[in-house]
């Protein structure tokens, strides 16, 4: 919940804030091409925003797995301290541009499919 609350968040939150400028900048272009684009672009945003906290959580889901060493004896502050210590800063963010190639066309077609259903149940039915 640590991971996720923040990253729904910021997704929706750059998302409408970018729709909101392409909107007023260019508005005659495409529902789909704008809410594909600020949702890829949010998606990138929310990951790198939240990403140290998923490597914490996966490097202490996996830590004494297959024989392994336990490494992160304390919580989550801890094991980013750890990790800071021994891997510096870039070692938060190894392994984000796999969580890129998930994350760019997943969050591009979550927020195109809202804005689409969006659209339509809010035209009232035709009877």
């Amino acid at each position: 919940m640590q991971g996720v609350g923040p990253s729904i968040a910021i997704s929706f939150s750059v998302y409408e804030t970018l729709r909101s400028y392409w909107k007023s900048h260019r508005p005659n272009d495409s529902t789909v091409m704008v809410s594909l684009t600020c949702g890829s672009l949010s998606g990138i945003a929310s990951s790198t925003a939240t990403f140290p906290l998923d490597l914490v959580r996966r490097r202490k889901q996996l830590e004494g797995v297959g024989g392994r060493a336990r490494v992160y004896n304390s919580g989550l502050l801890g094991t980013l301290g750890h990790i800071m210590r021994t891997e510096g800063l870039r070692g938060l963010y190894r392994g984000i541009l796999p969580e890129y190639y998930k994350v760019v066309p997943g969050v591009g077609i979550v927020f195109m499919t809202y804005e689409t259903l969006k659209k339509l149940l809010s035209k009232p039915p035709s009877f």
